[in-house]
């Protein structure tokens, strides 16, 4: 159960009893702690006029473009006295503070622990599921903060912390995993009618969660076979480590004649052998290299023979995987591993998964076989095969590259400052929701690096609802990959922890002391959402008036990528931490992210963001358009058989994890080629030894049987962007962008994403037909099929 609240978390209320009676206590504690409480809920300048928020979009843009206007505007923060800890926590003033940290947060898991374990009265079995969710949101706020920081802190000793105060939390909640109390009281909670009946929607979708992860868990199975599930865990955990990092081919290298590398560049050919051999890599660069430019059929099909073909030794691995997979579901009493980890996500089954993968491929097969059509007019008679495949490709986009090679093209990214793509998000979230970005400055201590900037995000009224930390620009040891992270959930803080908080010392803060503030309707005490974006950009130059970190179109749709994730957690603040933001299920997590994307260059949107860094000239109607021509045909040249390639990732995903946990053995070999040949435009030939390409598939391991999550969001992206945002007509429209809020974002992981779906598209749809979608099942999974993908 409690494993997977790294992604769900727990917290907990003490308070429905006691209510009336905190008033008092309450107002005490918030003249005798206004430092704490009052300041966090007042920390940033509201723009209560034009003129002030112009002001912040302007800042905006000057804190992620000039570095001296940055080092000015950070030196205000740097200049307040009082030191704070990492992130506004009070206790991460200095690494020790990791371990003090975790330890205050233990005590109180201990207490909550113990009293759900002493519950015997009506009232305390209501007070349950959010007594639990207290829980999750104390051990997954040390876990994912300081999970974030001993990967992300520059300082080594910051890091130890870190990972010992990580290790403390996550020691403590696999005991919890093994407490039957808990599962057993929660379970009669929910069985209760009387108690039920006082339950709020969010709390019995906790409820929910919390006893399906129990099961997961097999917290249900007598001590034997418990233990087994628990070893069997461990192999899993320790097969799949051995997986991803063990992708080796069976052969090491391709030797070939050097005069059979025509059309590869000269230097590399020299790289790769002294005399007339040379010796091909089967992994990294040169092998793709060799695929889409040498001219020799028979090398290219060497080489992608060898590269598509596993080690044994890395198949065994993932067999064995497999088969043990298998059985752990059966232990758990499912009948395949992914019946049990798709009962709590909306496909809910394997055959769901099937309907709408297959449902994919048939609205996928037209534009493939175009795109396959005019790769075959450049080979000739002989039929095309898969390793003519990027070789082709290659040449169109060369030609096409040559034919539109201009000096307007190249310019493009002067129209991308990190600042104004900033700016423009921040515009558009306030035309589409009514929310806005602006920074502020930090105080000493707060942030683990220096060049990290903090935005705070202020609704249409001035209140102040999340914080985001940006590390956005690169450096050394630092991950390249760009990310999003949520260190704190959105919850609602009761009266009684602001009550106990006071009564163990003044200076406790009911949320560590980090952002909190008041709801303005009810007036209740909030944690405020904190999220760390991350990007790998370059920097702006430190002084002079060069151009400062300039974005590619890819870089600009991956800002807008992340930023999706970060607007879930903005908007989606439930007052239960478990179903928050993106702690949802694993295939409804993309759909915000990915339609972001479309957004990021819609010509509505390109309009209120893009401009050149030097002359503030905006971008042309012209250069839009030349963009839009370029993304359209690239999209035509390959974009339908990368889809394709997708959709059989899954297939074979859903083939593997669909075994039947009786078995004892499985070829893996077999089955992907059974799929791929079922299948596949453009399959891997029958040879021998038979290609494996399925031992390089490391996602088998950390998506076992949800694989087929981003391309079914990406569908659902597809189709919401078609029908509600009317293909970027209606992009900076705020009806849709109010009716995509209350239906989809406001929810979090509080609501079924299929009532969503179909809540935002509206039942005058024509794919909503009689609500259909609303129900989920096959049928909704096959429509989801139908409406494709896209090519871009």
């Amino acid at each position: 159960m409690l494993k997977t609240l790294k992604r769900r978390s727990w917290t907990c209320q003490q308070c429905l009893r006691r209510l009336q009676q905190v008033q008092s206590q309450q107002r005490s504690f918030e003249t005798a702690a206004t430092s704490t409480v009052r300041s966090l809920s007042e920390d940033y300048a509201p723009a209560d006029s034009s003129v002030d928020r112009r002001h912040d979009d302007d800042v905006l843009r000057k804190v992620f473009d000039s570095r001296p206007f940055w080092k000015d505007f950070s030196a205000r923060g740097a200049g307040l006295s009082k030191r704070t800890g990492l992130v506004q926590n009070q206790y991460l003033t200095s690494p020790e503070g990791f371990r003090e940290f975790a330890h205050a947060s233990l005590q109180k898991c201990q207490r909550i622990v113990a009293k759900v374990l002493a519950a015997s009265s009506l009232e305390e079995y209501r007070s349950m599921a959010r007594d639990l969710d207290r829980l999750s949101d104390l051990l997954c706020r040390v876990i994912d903060l300081s999970d974030f920081m001993r990967s992300i802190h520059p300082d080594r000793r910051v890091q130890e912390a870190a990972t010992q105060a990580y290790a403390l939390m996550f020691e403590y909640m696999n005991v919890l995993n093994t407490t039957t109390g808990l599962n057993e009281q929660l379970k009669k909670a929910a069985a209760n009618p009387l108690v039920t009946a006082q339950w709020t929607e969010g709390e019995k979708m906790v409820a929910q969660i919390l006893i399906k992860d129990f099961s997961n868990s097999a917290i249900h199975l007598p001590p034997n076979d418990r233990q087994r599930f628990v070893n069997l865990s461990n192999d899993i955990s320790q097969l799949g480590s051995d997986f991803v990092n063990g992708g080796e081919p069976a052969r090491s290298h391709v030797s070939v004649s050097k005069n059979s590398l025509r059309g590869l560049d000269p230097v590399v050919v020299q790289q790769l052998g002294r005399w007339s051999k040379a010796s091909i890599p089967t992994v990294g660069m040169v092998p793709r290299l060799v695929l889409r430019s040498v001219h020799d059929e028979e090398t290219r099909k060497e080489v992608y023979l060898a590269t598509r073909t596993s080690s044994k030794k890395q198949i065994h691995r993932l067999e064995q995987l497999l088969l043990k997979r298998a059985e752990l579901a059966k232990l758990s009493g499912y009948p395949s591993f992914a019946h049990m980890t798709l009962s709590d996500k909306m496909a809910k089954s394997p055959e769901a998964v099937s309907n709408f993968l297959l449902s994919l491929v048939s609205s996928t097969r037209g534009p493939v076989q175009e795109e396959l059509a005019q790769l075959q007019k450049l080979k000739g008679a002989s039929p095309l095969q898969p390793w003519d495949h990027a070789y082709y490709v290659h040449q169109r986009v060369f030609e096409y590259s040559q034919a539109r090679r201009s000096r307007e093209l190249s310019m493009i990214p002067e129209f991308f400052s990190l600042g104004t793509v900033m700016q423009g998000l921040s515009r558009l979230f306030d035309r589409l929701y009514g929310v806005r970005l602006v920074p502020q400055e930090t105080a000493p201590g707060e942030t683990w690096n220096s060049d990290v900037r903090r935005l705070d995000v202020v609704d249409e009224s001035g209140h102040h609802i999340a914080v985001i930390y940006c590390d956005l620009f690169t450096r050394p040891d630092k991950s390249p990959n760009p990310a999003h992270f949520t260190l704190r959930c959105s919850r609602e803080i009761s009266q009684e922890e602001i009550t106990e908080s006071a009564a163990v010392e003044e200076s406790v803060h009911p949320n560590d002391g980090m952002a909190t503030a008041r709801d303005p309707q009810s007036m209740t005490l909030r944690q405020l959402p904190t999220i760390a974006l991350v990007c790998d950009f370059p920097e702006p130059p430190a002084y002079g008036d060069g151009p400062p970190s300039l974005l590619s179109e890819h870089s600009v749709r991956t800002l807008f990528h992340e930023m999706g994730h970060a607007v879930h957690s903005i908007l989606g603040q439930t007052s239960l931490q478990s179903i928050s933001g993106t702690r949802c299920a694993t295939d409804f997590a993309e759909l915000p992210s990915v339609l972001m994307e479309s957004f990021a260059t819609a010509p509505e949107v390109l309009s209120l963001y893009a401009r050149h860094w030097k002359t503030d000239e905006p971008l042309s109607e012209r250069m839009m358009r030349s963009m839009d021509r370029d993304r359209s045909a690239h999209g035509s040249i390959y974009g339908a058989v990368e889809n394709e390639a997708q959709i059989l990732m899954a297939l074979v995903d859903q083939a593997y994890h669909s075994l039947p946990a009786a078995q004892s053995t499985i070829d893996s070999t077999a089955i992907y080629h059974n799929v791929f040949s079922e299948h596949a435009s453009l399959p891997d030939p029958q040879t021998n030894p038979p290609t494996s390409w399925q031992g390089f598939f490391g996602h088998l391991y950390g998506y076992g049987a949800t694989y087929y999550s981003y391309i079914f969001d990406r569908a659902i992206a597809n189709k919401l962007w078609q029908d509600v945002f009317k293909a970027g007509e209606a992009a900076v429209d705020r009806e849709a962008g109010e009716r995509y809020k209350n239906e989809v974002l406001r929810w979090g992981g509080g609501r079924n994403g299929w009532h969503c779906v179909a809540g935002v598209l509206g039942s005058d749809n024509p794919s909503n037909a009689n609500g259909r979608l609303a129900e989920g099942g096959d049928e909704a999974m096959r429509e989801v099929g139908r409406w494709g993908l896209g090519r871009d």
